[in-house]
């Protein structure tokens, strides 16, 4: 029975924001708090008595590792009894990547000797200045309905702004456009129910792993655009590589499999002649070359030499002065000298992008 000592700390942990766990010298997991609840999608129930080495949020750093398997800092502090803090991503329950700061202690007894450790650990994903934004669109009718991100008219006047700013101060922005890999497959076979929410985890695993001054957005169907300011080309690759990289490692559970995606993206840097429809148009061009190039990884300009032409590809089906320039010709894309459409690659199978699941 609990004593009442013990229910007043527990109270006080319950009561914070953080989420908090302990583990015993096995890292079998002994207390899960309100906080990694709320943080995590997992319920006490279902995170008390197991290890956390079973890989239960799947921790993985900014390079993919698998920090449960290589690298633990829990394990670590069990072992010499020094305080650890780090940055990771954990597997929410719904699937998605979230950012997390870490931090362990070691827990000891009356003689000194360590018995298990805490971690506590906050969501590192600007969460408060994303639920601002998203009620600010909300209330000005800028908001997809599905994703809860910034629909095309919100993104168009943001980037118009950063354009602005460029041009007057020459702040550097960045344009990302994404587009799911074989989503078409998702839909065909498993429907668009469970499509919509792959394009959820999708969705949630990028607006997550944003700064609070960046902005992602849904501009049609399965491609986002996000628009990253204050960087360079150097790093808006490394960024949008990382954002690559989480889709990668997300998954969406349904009744029947485990369905995971991944992305193709197209980055540029705004030069100073852009407008809205010109780095719009230009990042689509290197998205698509990361298509015809095997999926699942980033094309940025200096991969490419674009010419005076500024022919992209057919396909867009939306209307709108940029999808009109989009849908242009898919065949001109080969004006840049470096892919004929004869030696296109063919698609990859099913089985490549969606893993566990039935075709």
């Amino acid at each position: 029975m609990m004593s009442k000592k013990e229910g007043f700390f527990r109270g006080v942990l319950d009561s914070l924001q953080d989420g908090v766990y302990f583990v015993d010298m096995n890292r079998r997991i002994t207390y899960w708090n309100k906080g990694a609840e709320r943080i995590t999608g997992y319920e006490s129930s279902e995170a008390v008595g197991i290890s956390c080495s079973d890989n239960l949020l799947v921790h993985i750093d900014d390079k993919g590792v698998n920090l449960c398997e290589a690298g633990c800092p829990l394990a670590q502090t069990l072992m010499d009894g020094l305080e650890r803090e780090t940055e990771a991503y954990l597997q929410h329950k719904d699937g998605h990547r979230l950012p997390v700061i870490i931090r362990v202690s070691p827990l000891r007894d009356s003689s000194g000797r360590i018995v298990g450790a805490v971690e506590s650990f906050s969501d590192n994903s600007s969460k408060a200045a994303l639920l601002q934004r998203i009620d600010q669109l909300q209330k000005e009718s800028l908001v997809d309905p599905l994703t809860g991100l910034a629909n095309r008219s919100c993104i168009d006047m943001k980037l118009h702004s950063r354009i602005n700013e460029m041009q007057r101060y020459g702040w550097p922005c960045g344009v990302l456009f994404l587009d799911i890999d074989n989503f078409k497959i998702v839909n065909d076979t498993y429907g668009h129910n469970v499509g919509d929410g792959v394009l959820m985890m999708v969705a949630r695993t990028l607006s997550s792993n944003l700064r609070a001054h960046d902005l992602l957005g849904r501009y049609g169907g399965e491609e986002f655009v996000a628009i990253i300011t204050h960087v360079d080309m150097a790093q808006l690759h490394t960024f949008a590589d990382r954002l690559r990289l989480l889709v990668e490692k997300s998954r969406h559970e349904t009744e029947y499999s485990t369905i995971r995606v991944t992305v193709s993206i197209g980055a540029t840097v705004v030069r100073p002649e852009d407008t809205v429809e010109t780095a719009i148009t230009r990042a689509d061009l290197f998205m698509y070359n990361s298509k015809i190039s095997g999926r699942n990884r980033v094309s940025l300009e200096t991969m490419l030499e674009q010419n005076d032409q500024g022919l992209i590809r057919k396909g867009w089906s939306a209307s709108g002065p940029v999808n009109e320039r989009i849908a242009a010709s898919r065949i001109q894309f080969q004006s840049l000298g470096r892919i004929e459409p004869a030696r296109l690659p063919k698609k990859q199978t099913p089985t490549e992008e969606i893993v566990n699941g039935k075709q």
